[in-house]
């Protein structure tokens, strides 16, 4: 699921506390000839707001297993965001389908300036201070695949400074 993305570190959920939330809920419908049959599909976002955060999504007929399948779906796709002390390392855009998401590192004591399916992902993360903005489709299902590719771009600088060969101090000081 995340093999395009170099620094995505898969998490394994044994150890872990985590703590799941619900991002929305849709009742589809199918028609059939014997009438309508209706189904439920849930997204949920599970972190341990710690840095590493998953989503998943589940269908079933009664919106209670369709959510208990969305955490298990959600368990099987953790990853590992790096986090500066309460706030994201750099600025990152993610896409994914029409919508669009802009993540943006704050100072101290700003609190968490998203909405919806955005802000729900970042509190998983478990970010405190940051600022966003989502852009074109709101359908939480691509708001939260979008937020998850801008979180997946994100790269610390000791990561950096590995990639080039360099140390710590020149990443900083060029």
């Amino acid at each position: 699921m995340y093999q395009k993305y170099k620094s995505a570190e898969l998490v394994k959920p044994s150890g872990l506390d985590l703590k799941d939330r619900l991002v929305g809920v849709q009742r589809v419908t199918k028609v059939t000839k014997g009438g309508r049959a209706f189904g439920f599909s849930a997204i949920v976002v599970v972190g341990d707001e710690a840095g590493v955060v998953g989503h998943g999504l589940g269908k079933s007929k009664d919106v209670a297993s369709a959510i208990a399948k969305a955490v298990e779906d959600a368990k099987k796709n953790l990853v590992r965001i790096p986090l500066v002390k309460s706030t994201l390392p750099h600025e990152q855009k993610g896409k994914f389908g029409g919508a669009r998401v802009n993540i943006i590192p704050a100072a101290p004591g700003t609190g968490v300036i998203a909405g919806g399916a955005v802000r729900t992902v970042l509190e998983a993360v478990g970010v405190h201070d940051v600022l966003s903005k989502s852009q074109g489709s709101s359908n939480p299902h691509n708001v939260v695949k979008a937020t998850f590719d801008a979180l997946l771009q994100l790269r610390d600088a000791r990561s950096i400074a590995r990639d080039r060969g360099v140390s710590l101090e020149k990443v900083f000081k060029g």
